[in-house]
């Protein structure tokens, strides 16, 4: 379905437009009510060429100086401190951005990549207050959001987080993971319509557009639930697999509530457990990569195809 509304659109000579088309942008908004319980207009929604390029490129939108200061997760997917390192912002990693004083930006990332920890509504809904009481905005990445296993995770655009008003506040969200389509590079911002549209002043000179072929294939992903649940079918096995293994193996498996990864430890340092793996011809992610905190863990993936997994469960059994 997908993949067939991506050739149909493969006729596109002209120049798509940086704000999407109403197709895409009205699919996003009513996937953010469908799915997420929340209201956005379809003029609040930014297309974004994955969401990895906004997470970088936000704080030079912002048009944020070495003046500002950026916070970003105590352990952290790395983009979000570089993004704030190419303007020469000050950055701060926590987990408790209402210690730090006038920030500009506050990254959230729930549920978290590579911890899996997912916010409450409630902490949430304290950051956003933070957030606004300061004049900060806040930005929730919650690319790995219909993936809880033991939780249901809520996002920032909710009614219980942000009120019925989205001022100060987005989320980013991405086809890369709940629709396994990575190499689409599609993914989209929406809340607080002033923000995206001063975002998308910026981004329309600096030629950020989504090409119109993956626009009507996101229109398509968007409003299709079922190859959602399917996907996260797999998932679901493989972390079964996968989370058995690496307990039998004397790993302890901490938060991973949600999202595509095993947050694992032995108590040693990662590179230890990251050699022990290597060992067995396995790869996994040293944990210090995400934050000093991370440092006697491993991210372990659950994206190997099932033929893999298998392989997992067995080398580190043996």
């Amino acid at each position: 379905m997908v993949q067939a509304a991506l050739a149909a659109g493969a006729d596109a000579p002209g120049y798509p437009t940086t704000a999407g088309s109403p197709a895409v942008r009205e699919a996003a908004a009513g996937w953010i009510n469908r799915r997420l319980g929340a209201k956005v207009a379809p003029a609040a929604v930014l297309p974004v060429i994955g969401s990895k390029e906004f997470v970088g490129w936000l704080p030079t939108l912002l048009g944020l100086d070495q003046e500002a200061t950026v916070v970003i997760p105590k352990i952290a997917y790395p983009t979000y401190a570089v993004g704030a390192a190419l303007v020469g912002a000050k950055i701060i990693a926590t987990d408790r951005p209402e210690e730090v004083k006038a920030p500009s930006l506050i990254w959230i990332n729930s549920p978290s990549n590579p911890t899996g920890a997912v916010l409450s509504a409630t902490r949430l809904a304290e950051i956003v207050a933070y957030g606004r009481s300061v004049s900060a905005l806040v930005v929730s990445d919650e690319c790995y959001l219909e993936l809880g296993w033991e939780v249901d995770p809520v996002s920032i655009l909710h009614p219980l987080v942000s009120g019925p008003e989205h001022v100060g506040v987005l989320g980013l969200f991405s086809l890369s993971k709940r629709s396994n389509l990575a190499g689409y590079r599609f993914g989209f911002a929406a809340g607080d319509q002033a923000v995206i549209s001063q975002l998308l002043a910026v981004r329309k000179h600096l030629g950020m557009m989504v090409p119109a072929p993956v626009q009507l294939a996101a229109v398509a992903a968007l409003g299709d639930d079922a190859h959602v649940l399917e996907q996260r079918g797999r998932y679901a096995r493989r972390r079964e697999i996968m989370r058995a293994a690496l307990t039998q193996a004397g790993f302890v498996i901490d938060h991973s509530e949600a999202g595509l990864y095993l947050w694992a430890t032995r108590g040693e340092p990662c590179w230890q457990s990251v050699g022990w793996f290597a060992d067995r011809g396995i790869l996994v992610t040293p944990g210090d990569f995400y934050g000093v905190a991370g440092a006697q863990h491993v991210r372990v993936a659950l994206t190997a195809p099932d033929a893999g997994v298998a392989q997992f469960a067995k080398r580190i059994g043996d």
